[in-house]
């Protein structure tokens, strides 16, 4: 019998904005739009982005993350003490710092989950950034004067985060993602040379803060992203690599698999037997589709080091987490690379998804 809770096809959450959201986007900015008129605008493209998602027959949905203008905002937007900062990290992220305490002012996704649930029965994703990515990102001199250490800015961000996720299962959210990429800089090698400037043990720690003491349903997946390809260089550290997957209590972790192959599966490898694994098979940066013998010859490897009832599929990473850095697909370019998915999909399981 199939586990409904795999979300056999998955995606990472956010989607390609579609030109009408944002030309809306940029009119409010620029105070030509109010906000009732943005929030319309928005629920337009929620509404259609769930309709493309259940006519794929994904076994899982999201809004897209159409309300943020990054993964991030579904924090710095709801919570006070966040103040942007002139210039870009490393990444091409705009750069924000906290400044002052850190308060939630309401609800930070429920609302929107709720709102992409209420457009289908397929299960809504809620996705959120990791309280120890924004730690070590918004971290600065100004920081220092309100809390002693990333460390204690991070805790104070994971209470906040723990209480959205038991909120989010409390409105029947099944599905709730974490994203700190910042993982994979430490057992791999970062393209741009930067690194948290906070040791791993305490990233770690915060990150296992946000989930530790949760009442849930068995049927609830909490996931977290340590990975979006692209920091591994030529080789993997095994022990740090190791030590990120095993000590990190999470139930799911979604880890890019579309090249790279050895070092891919080694990271794998390390995965506890009680984690289950969503595979990002297909590139979420290249239009063209990759080849269904190799990816399938890939999963057969995958299904060699971890049973493949613990697996599932997806792009390797959102299409467009930050909506002022263009996706470099189009939106029939993204239609097409879910597909893609569906159809590996159901040549791993079949129709017991």
């Amino acid at each position: 019998m199939a586990d409904t809770y795999k979300f056999r096809i998955d995606h990472h959450g956010s989607l390609v904005r579609p030109a009408e959201l944002q030309a809306a986007r940029a009119s409010f900015t620029e105070g030509r739009l109010g906000r009732a008129e943005l929030t319309e605008v928005e629920n337009k493209a929620i509404i259609d982005a769930v309709a493309l998602q259940r006519k794929l027959n994904l076994s899982v949905v999201s809004d897209g993350e159409f309300r943020r203008a990054d993964f991030r905002d579904a924090v710095i937007n709801a919570v006070s003490g966040f103040s942007a900062v002139e210039g870009a990290e490393p990444s091409g992220l705009n750069r924000w710092e906290v400044s002052d305490k850190v308060v939630p002012a309401g609800a930070l996704v429920v609302d929107d989950a709720a709102f992409a649930a209420e457009q289908t029965l397929i299960a809504a994703k809620a996705t959120l950034p990791s309280p120890a990515y924004l730690a070590a990102h918004a971290y600065t001199d100004k920081t220092a004067e309100i809390y002693q250490s990333p460390e204690e800015l991070g805790l104070a961000l994971a209470a906040i985060l723990r209480d959205e996720i038991q909120a989010l299962i409390a409105q029947g959210i099944r599905y709730i993602q974490l994203d700190n990429p910042d993982y994979a800089r430490f057992y791999g090698t970062p393209n741009d040379g930067w690194l948290p400037d906070v040791p791993l043990d305490v990233l770690l720690g915060i990150d296992a803060a946000a989930v530790e003491g949760l009442e849930r349903p068995e049927d609830v997946r909490i996931a977290l992203v340590p990975d979006w390809g692209g920091h591994r260089g030529k080789g993997l550290d095994r022990g740090v690599a190791e030590k990120v997957l095993n000590t990190l209590p999470y139930d799911r972790f979604l880890l890019p698999f579309h090249e790279q192959a050895i070092v891919d599966e080694d990271l794998l490898s390390l995965v506890p037997e009680q984690i289950d694994v969503c595979l990002g098979v297909v590139s979420a940066k290249t239009a063209e589709l990759e080849n269904v013998d190799d990816i399938m010859r890939r999963f057969d490897s995958a299904a060699a080091v971890k049973d493949h009832e613990d697996l599932a599929v997806s792009p390797h990473q959102g299409f467009e987490p930050a909506a002022y850095k263009p996706s470099s697909l189009t939106i029939e370019q993204q239609r097409k690379k879910l597909e893609h998915v569906e159809t590996i999909a159901r040549m791993c399981w079949g129709n017991e998804l």
